[in-house]
């Protein structure tokens, strides 16, 4: 057990829910293909991870590695402090968040932002915002499991950049690309997951809320956890 579990435990915060971690189409490939497609997508993760900001924009504006590239007007990489405390990440931009290069910029952004405040955050200042995929998907349909892996080694190198204290995962999508698991959010919620040793939350995604007013009392309860998590991190940090 690492020192930073060990004092999550201590906290209360505890047990960090541990997933596997591989690429997430790894399972879905034939067994013929799979080592000459591993070799090409181990140097592209490589590369990628080597990135810095400026590069990593270029990268994903200039993305052709799946088929959401083909009818969106622009990839939206994420906005926010480059080196926030909070990461919340959510499932692919929309309409309006194609047309403005900005995640979370329509309804379900007005909302994000109304619980970000609810919990004393303001977006861009000590919080990232980001997505699971870069490019709208068609109709705002689910992403695939072959574009969110394409897409995964971007999130991967966002948040080795930005090195954040908590994850949020904001819905479905968002969740089982971090954690590369089957998950259902009613019963993730309320658990402490980790991504590389970093403490993970999962809640609804505001989209969802949107539709399900029922269910804000529970992501309301959510960020209240998040927000005594991320008390229990300070903490730790002094």
């Amino acid at each position: 057990m690492s020192r930073r579990e060990s004092i999550l435990r201590e906290m209360g915060l505890a047990p960090l829910w541990r997933l596997r971690d591989k690429p997430a189409a790894e399972a879905e490939m034939p067994a013929e293909t799979a080592p000459a497609a591993a070799s090409a997508g181990d140097e592209r993760t490589l590369r990628i991870a080597a990135m810095g900001w400026d590069e990593l924009k270029d990268a994903v504006a200039g993305c052709r590695d799946c088929r959401l590239c083909e009818r969106r007007k622009q990839a939206v990489l994420g906005v926010g402090d480059v080196d926030a405390d909070w990461l919340f990440v959510g499932e692919g931009p929309g309409a309006e968040e194609d047309e403005k290069g900005e995640p979370f910029v329509g309804q379900a952004g007005k909302l994000l932002d109304a619980m970000l405040a609810a919990i004393g955050l303001q977006r861009g200042r000590k919080v990232y915002i980001g997505n699971a995929v870069k490019c709208r998907p068609p109709g705002n349909r689910t992403p695939e499991a072959e574009e969110t892996a394409a897409c995964f080694p971007y999130l991967q190198r966002q948040i080795a950049l930005i090195r954040p204290k908590l994850i949020v995962a904001l819905g479905k999508p968002a969740a089982e690309t971090l954690l590369n698991a089957e998950v259902k959010v009613g019963a993730a919620r309320g658990r402490l997951f980790d991504y590389r040793g970093i403490p993970l939350i999962v809640t609804y995604h505001p989209a969802y809320l949107l539709r399900n007013l029922t269910d804000k009392a529970k992501a309301w309860e959510d960020l209240c956890f998040a927000r005594r998590t991320m008390k229990g991190l300070d903490d730790v940090g002094g």
